[in-house]
């Protein structure tokens, strides 16, 4: 029998996290907050010397480490075509993405009800602005939802935005080509939101058909590059946007195009850009990114460890044998159709997340979700122990009833 996927791989990480102490804890957030190996920290520190030294001609040095970052994003994706645009969080990205849609020629957005709050949240005060129309189909069952988002597209539609990996279950989006092509015949706009796919499940877009696709995402997760680091990738062709909401820091490019009368924009990447921002985000980004590389941690090694763990968890989830009108899981959908975490669910999964907690479990909930997110650091005795903690909870709410 071969050796696990992630043999010896937590021992050999644990080291380079001492900071946040992964040998010590029990952290079940990787789906969320991943630990930041000690390299960030100096990433941090560089950041404030070239600061120090350099003062407002610490610019130069910090544009080149959001260089790094877009190269970092750029491989994660396969992508060798299309322009990352830099931002805080993906919130301010995708905003600029609907103010440089035709919105009122196509005042027609399609998405489901499965997306994250960022998007979530700004589609439902749009839709309370007429008379645009936001239209929203179940993200369930995953395996059928590019086809039902294809047959939603008409000419009044802007855009279609869905995540690749869906936040609350962690099941994988496959075959949203065909949601491409059905935007591209309608002349609309695909947005794939792939923030739970980075970096731990590989991507291609040239090879998954998605190269003429908007991809929004960011590295507060699975790259372990924490806040501020969130990017767009524009495809190419997309120079005769002018997004509304748009920073000065698009100047920078030469003003490439200028038209009488009206704001000018830079090329590229730059035509989506904000203003001035922490450059210490990018720092870190570039450390981790490099940190990364150094070690192999490839996108399909860290796949093959992901679904190592989040395998084990389930096992071992399962052998507890749980009453399952406390806690249950799908068990319908194959290993290879989720993403990085395992999702639970449970009337109950605020309270069991507290009482995790409590036990020095760290997880997270969405609802009736209880979500356990492993980690490359993550031992597999870890992964055991803390399911003998969940076990334990379910079973003390168990008997309270």
């Amino acid at each position: 029998m071969s050796a696990p996927a992630n043999h010896g791989l937590a021992e050999e990480l644990a080291p380079h996290y001492s900071r946040f102490r992964v040998a010590e804890r029990l952290l079940l957030t990787g789906h969320s907050h991943q630990a930041w190996p000690d390299v960030a920290r100096e990433g941090q520190i560089e950041a404030w010397d070239d600061a120090a030294r350099d003062v407002d001609d610490k610019w130069e040095c910090a544009t080149r480490m959001a260089e790094r970052v877009r190269r970092g994003y750029a491989h994660l994706l396969g992508d060798e075509r299309g322009a990352i645009a830099l931002g805080v969080n993906t919130h301010e990205l995708v905003i600029r993405l609907l103010s440089a849609l035709p919105l009122r020629e196509r005042p027609r957005l399609v998405s489901t009800d499965g997306e994250f709050h960022t998007l979530r949240r700004q589609l439902d005060r749009l839709a309370e602005e007429r008379p645009l129309e936001v239209v929203r189909i179940a993200a369930h069952p995953a395996t059928t939802l590019a086809e039902r988002l294809a047959a939603q597209v008409d000419a009044r539609t802007a855009a279609v935005m869905v995540s690749s990996v869906l936040f609350e279950s962690a099941h994988l989006v496959p075959g949203l080509s065909a949601t491409l092509a059905a935007c591209r015949s309608a002349g609309a706009e695909l947005l794939v939101d792939a923030y739970h796919q980075l970096n731990v499940v590989p991507c291609a877009l040239e090879g998954e058909g998605l190269a003429d696709a908007f991809v929004v995402g960011g590295g507060y997760k699975y790259c372990q590059l924490g806040e501020g680091n969130a990017f767009l990738r524009v495809p190419p062709g997309r120079d005769h946007y002018r997004p509304a909401i748009t920073g000065w820091f698009s100047e920078f490019d030469g003003l490439t195009e200028r038209h009488a009368g009206s704001v000018a924009y830079g090329a590229g990447a730059s035509r989506w850009a904000g203003a001035t921002y922490d450059p210490n985000s990018h720092y870190r980004a570039a450390r981790v990114f490099d940190f990364f590389e150094a070690r192999g941690l490839t996108p399909e090694r860290l796949r093959e460890v992901s679904q190592h763990q989040v395998g084990l968890l389930a096992a071992a989830f399962d052998r507890l044998d749980l009453d399952t009108r406390v806690i249950t899981r799908d068990r319908e959908t194959p290993l290879a159709g989720v993403g990085g975490f395992l999702a639970l669910r449970s009337a109950s999964a605020a309270e069991i997340q507290a009482r995790l907690a409590k036990r020095g479990v760290r997880t997270d909930h969405r609802g009736e979700v209880l979500r356990l997110g492993p980690a490359p650091y993550v031992s597999d005795d870890q992964l055991r122990a803390a399911v003998g903690h969940l076990g334990e909870v379910v079973r003390e709410l168990r008997r309270a009833w």
